[in-house]
């Protein structure tokens, strides 16, 4: 008895990975290369750019999302406004802040400390609500 249920739970099994493979999805290109045979190496190497090396550190290649109309051309940094640089910049976290005496904080560093503790505050009290 115990026999014929490991041979039926093994046909079972063999069944089920017949039926996983069968049922994969593949990529159409995939399938596609590996139907045609491909060249090898030759094939998958990356084509070489049709733009040159000028045309590249010039224009932002890529930016124009119009259908007329061609790609932005790179300015000076003059030709930038000053906030742009500052972007990047780390702002410090809110429990940095809280360390320091918040009297003697920089007018952007003391918005930024009330913006992320009225988050905070705000986030405490809808897990508080959402508990009861």
């Amino acid at each position: 008895m115990a026999m014929n249920q490991i041979t039926s739970l093994r046909s079972f099994i063999m069944v089920k990975e017949t039926v996983g493979k069968v049922g994969q999805r593949t990529f159409a290109a995939g399938a596609s290369k590996a139907k045609k045979g491909g060249k090898g190496a030759a094939s998958d190497a990356p084509k070489a750019s049709i733009l040159s090396k000028e045309v590249k550190s010039t224009t932002v290649v890529g930016a124009n999302i119009l259908k007329e109309g061609s790609d932005p051309k790179v300015l000076p940094d003059s030709e930038y406004p000053d906030w742009l640089w500052h972007l990047l910049e780390k702002r410090p976290a809110l429990s940095e802040l809280k360390m320091k005496n918040i009297e003697t904080l920089p007018y952007e560093d003391l918005k930024r400390f009330l913006k992320l503790d009225n988050r905070a505050k705000i986030k405490e009290n809808n897990s508080v609500k959402a508990k009861n």
